[in-house]
């Protein structure tokens, strides 16, 4: 029990020399030396101005100053009154994998320091003459090492405290003075140290870049989070539309076959109630028939007389002018109109699942692509865009397989459809814009405004709500002519913004939904940038024209 109660004398030993604190000193990082072993430890380290813990490697920076540690010293006093000897030091020999001491004979002890003016490894014990020793103190002591050799020219036997700085390597001073004369040479120390900054900057930059490269990947973790957020919530929520649009479709089911049910109802009925008059009549006839030819045998001429008028009168016959003879065909209307209601559908759900399926596919967490430069990269986003003729004014006359639209006085005679402009001479396209698209517009006449806009901005009404640019639901750059010549002007939200450019009657156009990046350019044999938004869409858009008197303009 003494025994498990005893201090563990490698608990109060220095670490440097493995014997008991002599004038303990304690760093502020909480490791205890004798206080001449880490300054000569410390002595070693002058060259690189940075003093370290040897144990974990702490940096100080200035030099620390040292003051005995009164307590510890007391306690190792005391400890040693007591009689606590010194311990077996089997733990202290040289394994297979250790740097040996050169001094020892015998079975040697693990070197504690390796001297660069020496060559040679040693123990604690004799390395103190490294710490008693004047000349020897100025001796530069290292980790232990078995590549000291390394050190030694190989021409000239001599410890290499040179380096030049023509051939990039480690000479003697006697290589100064031969084949390295009148090279670059400075002291390995002073080339040490200038090394030893740059080494620091280097540090600071990796550590920079990792802290950049931390921020990263942990923007990157949120948008891993963010886009299975969102993947689960389009599911949910697409989920859901379609379900709705199931339920429609069954309450629409139920509802024809409820009306179909309840119009056969009523015509049966009405038929039947008929079918009953008519049997009734055809008794009533058939009684009367039978009289009849009775009176007919009658005898008496008198009798016959008598009874005649009361038998030959007929009731009125049941008016069946209703009953049609023609092909049984009653509710086959109804099937075809169903019909044509599913093909109907059939074609929207194949426009659309063409928009859906791109949206999907135009996903793209990581843009590792950059914006297009040249006409020939941006024409790889290239999309072919059509003008919807449920939306056309009716002055503006489509064409080129809706392509082309140009404004016309004789008014066209499209049917009526809730997406119409009816104020202004505005036409958008069939198809949704999202992920990046580009297309290119040709225009001719007094005025064009080649836009972008909400399927939501408004059909009718004031021209803050429907023209495109005077609303925050579209943007558009103003195309026209004047005596002055070719004018460009930028409109989001009511605001006029001037635009300079080259005069050209192609512009092209360039989306990135994603990105939030809409830019206008004029298309020549070059691509001039004319205009440039960077905002937030929150809705897909789609391409717009809006067209003054004797104008035109064509999709490309």
């Amino acid at each position: 029990m003494a025994q498990k109660d005893q201090l563990d004398r490698e608990t109060f030993s220095c670490v440097i020399c493995l014997d008991l604190l002599k004038d303990p000193v304690t760093t502020s990082c909480g490791h205890s030396y004798c206080m001449s072993c880490i300054k000569g430890f410390w002595d070693g380290e002058d060259q690189m101005r940075i003093y370290s813990c040897p144990q974990c490697r702490e940096a100080f920076t200035p030099r620390p100053v040292l003051k005995k540690n009164t307590m510890l010293a007391a306690l190792v006093e005391q400890l040693k009154k007591t009689g606590l000897q010194a311990a077996p030091a089997d733990h202290c020999y040289a394994g297979p994998e250790d740097v040996a001491c050169d001094v020892c004979t015998g079975r040697k002890l693990k070197a504690f320091k390796s001297c660069l003016q020496c060559l040679i490894s040693y123990c604690e014990n004799h390395l103190q003459p490294h710490f008693e020793s004047t000349k020897l103190k100025k001796h530069k002591l290292v980790e232990p090492s078995e590549k000291l050799q390394e050190n030694i020219c190989s021409r000239h036997d001599e410890v290499m405290k040179m380096f030049c700085r023509t051939d990039k390597k480690c000479i003697c001073n006697l290589c100064t003075m031969d084949e390295h004369k009148g090279h670059d040479t400075v002291p390995a120390a002073a080339e040490r140290t200038e090394r030893q900054r740059e080494l620091e900057v280097s540090r600071l930059n990796i550590q920079q870049r990792i802290q950049d490269r931390e921020k990263d990947v942990k923007l990157l973790q949120q948008e891993v989070e963010a886009v299975s957020l969102s993947a689960d919530k389009a599911v949910e929520d697409s989920e859901k539309i379609f379900t709705q649009l199931i339920h429609l479709l069954q309450k629409r089911s139920s509802d024809v076959k409820q009306q179909i049910r309840s119009q056969q109802e009523t015509e049966v009925s009405r038929v039947k109630e008929l079918q009953e008059k008519l049997q009734q009549e055809i008794t009533e006839l058939k009684r009367k028939d039978a009289e009849l030819k009775q009176l007919s045998h009658t005898k008496d001429h008198t009798q016959f007389l008598h009874n005649y008028p009361s038998v030959s009168q007929l009731s009125e016959p049941t008016d069946s002018s209703s009953i049609n003879i023609r092909p049984l065909r009653y509710f086959e209307d109804v099937t075809a109109a169903v019909s044509e209601l599913r093909d109907k559908l059939q074609d929207i759900l194949r426009e659309e699942w063409t928009n859906i399926s791109r949206s999907v596919s135009e996903v793209d967490v990581l843009l590792l692509e950059p914006e297009p430069k040249t006409r020939a990269e941006f024409l790889k986003y290239s999309r072919e865009i059509t003008l919807d003729p449920n939306t056309a004014n009716t002055h503006l006359l489509l064409s080129e397989g809706n392509r082309k639209v140009e404004w016309t006085k004789q008014q066209q005679s499209y049917s009526s459809h809730r997406d119409r402009f009816t104020d202004y001479f505005q036409v958008l396209s069939r198809e949704s814009l999202t992920g990046r698209c580009y297309w290119e517009v040709e225009w001719s006449g007094r005025r064009v405004y080649v836009a972008v806009a909400y399927k939501n901005i408004s059909r009718a009404g004031g021209w803050s709500e429907c023209v495109f640019g005077l609303n925050d639901k579209s943007w558009s750059l103003d195309c026209y002519t004047n005596i002055a010549g070719t004018c460009y002007e930028f409109w989001f939200n009511n605001i006029q913004t001037p635009v300079s450019g080259p005069r050209s009657s192609r512009f092209g156009v360039y989306l990135d939904h994603r990105a939030g990046i809409l830019s206008f350019y004029s298309v020549s044999e070059t691509m001039t940038l004319l205009h440039r938004v960077q905002t937030t869409f929150t809705q897909p858009l789609y391409a717009g024209l809006c067209l003054h008197s004797k104008s035109t303009a064509e999709l490309w």
